[in-house]
């Protein structure tokens, strides 16, 4: 059974920084790509990152280029998305998840598994 654990959401004022871990368990980490989600009220569940299963290669959505990176420590199962400069359009329930393969995806069905979600609101 393959469990993701999101932790590090919270309240920051805009211009600020987050740090997401999800910690994951269940089956060989090594051997997935891993991504991040997020969710605003009404609307779709939209792609934010992602990274394949040994962390050489990434992509992030347009919307945040150049603020937020995503890496991954494959001895200690985690993947970390790093936030910065947050602006209060970045609020939303952010979700991690497990790819079906080693290789990144962009969309929602390239991936098996999810977490729970964690909140991340961003003030003015």
């Amino acid at each position: 059974q393959v469990q993701l654990v999101e932790s590090g959401g919270g309240l920051v004022q805009a211009g600020g920084s987050l740090r997401l871990s999800c910690a994951a368990s269940g089956r060989s980490f090594s051997s997935y790509g891993m991504g991040w989600f997020r969710q605003a009220p009404g609307n779709e569940r939209e792609f934010v990152a992602t990274i394949n299963w040994s962390g050489s290669s990434t992509s992030v959505a347009d919307s945040v280029k150049g603020r937020f990176a995503i890496s991954r420590d494959n001895a200690k199962n985690t993947v970390i998305l790093q936030m910065n400069g947050l602006k209060p359009e970045d609020t939303a329930v952010y979700y991690c998840a497990q790819a079906q393969t080693r290789a990144w995806g962009y969309r929602r069905d390239e991936y098996e598994y999810w977490g729970q979600g964690t909140q991340v609101t961003v003030s003015s």
